[in-house]
């Protein structure tokens, strides 16, 4: 066979494997990244016809990417896309008009336009498309809960790792409960891979317990086996309802009162100790909850100082919740508390973000501020971390390895 023919063949051969690699990335499910590097090739004709099909299939179709849909986050990348025909500028703005211009691009001739930023850790901000100046989605929908944006990047310690003990979560049965007397709830116990019969074990309580279980228990086996806190039995557990459905739980956490803190005493944790043993002096015992499971995490600290000494807080309800009969008798009481009763013996975490709520109640961001000046005037054992978070989870859970670090520091049985 002649020498061009040979090569002509080679050719064929490797441009065949080069178009079957380029069709099976083009197959592959789109994250932020991939997008990103699929957007780089600058796709035209068919290829721009394909992936604008795929853009549109994983926003939820082409009617909700019309309307602006909600981005794509994995980690520190944020997607976003929208179908905006015949426009000129497609961009995404911060409500707050800071200088922020995330310029999107078109796909190749298409109506689609998408890109892929990377932000900074603990970034938070409200978006919106601006398309020719319009502002559609997000923000613009003046919906309150449209257009947050918050991002975080994923602990090392929150991933689960083979070479860890892993320990379990147990469903237990619905509990009836006498001191919030016509509630019942469902609850669950996490035991440490490490547990003895023959050794009690810290325990620590969640509010909002269903939230929580499967990633906090990760995060216990991890920080349980390097050392970093001890072997503790984490307890997660709902806020009560009542026959037909109404919760309990604005009352049961907003509360001021040692109400709670009796129900966790004389009802749950007598009911854990049933299966495995658990420690009784207030070093060993924790409390978590974030919004109003934060507060009532301090109040049964507050209230029962000698039986729990560690809480931890997110986007904690310090605010006029429950406001009572005289209108004024709810959580924003604890910053003077705080500051005229004599220290207690507690250990506090907080964590709060400036894009936090702010409503009849009261604001979030201000609240938490003043939770931490006081804790501060007082000379309390406590940390406050500020960020750009809104209200939720996902500033707290972001840093929860390090916060639990800080929280069992120290701890001597």
């Amino acid at each position: 066979m002649k020498r061009h023919t040979l090569m002509f063949l080679f050719a064929s051969i490797a441009l065949v494997g080069f178009d079957a690699k380029r069709v099976a990335a083009e197959d592959e499910p789109l994250t932020p990244k991939r997008l990103s590097q699929r957007l780089a090739d600058q796709p035209k004709g068919e290829a721009a016809e394909r992936l604008a099909g795929q853009v549109r299939s994983w926003f939820g179709g082409k009617d909700k990417l019309a309307k602006g849909a909600n981005p794509k986050v994995d980690g520190l990348e944020v997607a976003w896309a929208i179908e905006a025909p015949k426009a000129k500028v497609v961009q995404i703005v911060a409500e707050d008009q800071r200088k922020l211009s995330l310029p999107l691009v078109r796909i190749g001739q298409t109506d689609v336009y998408a890109a892929t930023f990377p932000l900074p850790n603990g970034t938070g901000f409200r978006w919106a498309y601006d398309v020719d100046g319009k502002g559609i989605g997000g923000f613009a929908t003046k919906d309150p809960k449209q257009g947050n944006l918050e991002v975080y990047a994923e602990h090392p310690d929150a991933a689960a790792r083979s070479d860890v003990p892993k320990g379990k979560v147990m469903q237990q049965p619905k509990w009836k409960s006498k001191i919030f007397d016509g509630t019942s709830r469902d609850w669950w116990v996490y035991v440490p891979a490490q547990y003895k019969d023959d050794k009690p074990a810290c325990v620590m309580v969640f509010q909002d317990g269903a939230g929580y279980r499967e990633f906090t228990s990760t995060i216990f086996d991890n920080l349980i086996a390097k050392g970093d806190m001890p072997i503790t039995v984490g307890v997660f557990i709902q806020p009560g309802t009542f026959e037909g459905g109404k919760s309990n739980r604005s009352f049961e956490y907003d509360t001021l009162s040692d109400q709670y803190a009796r129900f966790l005493l004389e009802e749950i944790l007598p009911e854990v100790e049933k299966t495995v043993k658990l420690r009784h002096d207030p070093e060993s015992r924790a409390i978590a909850g974030a919004s109003s499971g934060g507060i009532c995490a301090f109040t049964v600290a507050w209230e029962r100082p000698k039986e729990f000494s560690r809480v931890l807080s997110w986007v904690g309800s310090f605010t006029n919740i429950a406001s009572g009969k005289s209108g004024h008798d709810g959580g924003h009481n604890y910053e003077a508390m705080i500051r005229k009763t004599e220290k207690k013996p507690i250990r506090v975490f907080l964590q709060d973000g400036a894009n936090d709520l702010d409503n009849a109640n009261g604001n979030w961001p201000l609240a938490n501020q003043q939770m931490a000046k006081a804790l501060e005037f007082k000379d309390y054992d406590y940390q406050f971390v500020y960020g750009q978070g809104f209200h939720s989870n996902k500033h707290g859970r972001a840093i929860m390895p390090d916060s639990l670090r800080w929280l069992w520091r120290d701890y001597k049985p």
